[in-house]
């Protein structure tokens, strides 16, 4: 039996095989925006063991590699936060 967590085996391009047409246009809009809004919840594409995570004011987190709640539709929002539970 594989120990490895869900997360472990998910990749970016399965993240974003979750979103609608539409949502992978914006998220790559928001992926150009010079910074995330302060409080909103996101999910580092690069770190998907990281989970949840909401930006902070102290934090330097790279828009690049962000996707952010508000870029997406609540259902997208609830398929991700399922798809990376542990």
């Amino acid at each position: 039996m594989n120990t490895k967590s869900k997360v472990d085996l998910l990749t970016r391009d399965a993240i974003l095989g979750l979103l609608t047409d539409a949502e992978v246009a914006k998220v790559s809009n928001a992926e150009d925006a010079p910074s995330l809004i302060e409080g909103d919840h996101y999910i580092d594409l690069l770190d998907l063991e990281a989970g949840i995570q909401e930006v902070q004011s102290t934090a330097r987190t790279a828009p690049g590699h962000a996707l952010p709640q508000s870029a997406v539709s609540d259902a997208s929002w609830t398929k991700i936060i399922r798809a990376i539970a542990h």
